[in-house]
């Protein structure tokens, strides 16, 4: 009984010594995990927005910050200090040319120069030009395109060369165009409409041009597209009479046309010749076969050279038909 339990003791010890033994091996010592724990990489410095900023804020140090981030998380053209920002050059400080958040690193693209202003010209692409051209509350779109937008430019203009007529044709000069200022707002932020009398818009050199000669042709109106719509829409002019449908058709009356007769017919020939016009069906009419004419007076000879003539009217003579005239 003695040996059974000396075995069963050893057995318990043997099996509470390789439990420490495992135990041990499977889990990490709190110093040596301390000692491999990773090292935090050192960041690099950018200058951020202390807090946010509105289109035309003047830059200061009180407005900004330097933060450091990792190397593989700077953007491209951010400043590394606060001198690069302020640096004055003889002038005032920067000013915001676009709306930035906190903490979003400051960048070129979205600054003026030192002591410039909030200015459209900053705003402007390569390539571009700034257009302005004239609208109202409703070419403007009733004040809705605000800076930013993009719009579609459409023409209006009457043919018609008689001032109590209109012949009026719409077609669209150009399309996908950015707003980069109405009247005098620039604001990129700007969410309130008011009424426009004027609106810039960035476009080529090209369509400059066809705004230019547009603007003296007739009136140019604004179509707002809807944000992030870029398709380019196949058009085609509109005239008047594409909009109301086409002129009115013959009612199908007789049309009486006279001939001048100037030299001598044969008895047998008429006088006036009826054409019936176009019926409703739009078709051109046939000539009617004229009714033979009752008993034709002779034709008178032609008389000598110096002899007077009976029958030329004048002369008093009765005989010989007259000439019909055109009314």
């Amino acid at each position: 009984m003695r040996v059974v339990t000396i075995v069963s003791l050893g057995a318990c010890a043997l099996f509470g010594l390789s439990a420490l033994v495992v135990a041990k091996t499977m889990m990490p010592n709190p110093g040596v995990a301390k000692a491999a724990a990773p090292q935090v990489m050192a960041g690099v410095p950018i200058v951020v927005a202390k807090s946010a900023l509105k289109f035309g804020d003047k830059l200061d140090a009180s407005k900004i910050e330097i933060l450091k981030i990792p190397s593989n998380a700077v953007p491209e053209g951010a400043f590394a200090t606060t001198a690069l920002v302020l640096s004055q050059d003889g002038g005032g400080p920067p000013v915001v040319l676009t709306p930035i958040a906190a903490r979003e690193p400051l960048l070129p693209a979205k600054l003026s120069g030192p002591g410039a202003r909030a200015s459209v010209a900053a705003e402007i692409h390569d390539g571009m030009r700034a257009y302005t051209i004239k609208v109202s509350d409703v070419t403007g779109v009733g004040g809705h395109a605000l800076p930013g937008d993009r719009v579609d430019v459409v023409l209006m203009r009457d043919l018609s060369t008689d001032a109590s007529k209109h012949n009026y044709i719409s077609q669209v000069v150009t399309q996908d165009i950015r707003v980069l200022g109405v009247d005098l707002n620039a604001d990129l932020a700007s969410n309130k409409p008011a009424t426009p009398s004027t609106a810039t818009l960035e476009v080529s050199v090209p369509d400059a041009q066809k705004l230019a000669v547009a603007g003296d042709l007739g009136k140019l109106s604004l179509l707002l597209r809807r944000t992030g719509s870029a398709e380019i829409a196949q058009t085609a002019p509109m005239r008047t009479e594409a909009l109301f449908g086409a002129a009115p058709r013959s009612t199908g009356h007789a049309t009486v046309r006279r001939v001048r007769v100037t030299d001598p017919m044969p008895a047998a020939a008429p006088l006036i010749t009826i054409v019936a016009a176009g019926g409703s069906d739009g078709r051109p009419g046939k000539a009617r076969a004229p009714k033979p004419s009752p008993a034709a007076a002779p034709v008178a000879p032609t008389a000598p050279a110096g002899t007077p003539n009976p029958a030329a009217p004048g002369a008093g003579g009765t005989g010989g038909a007259p000439a019909v005239h055109t009314s």
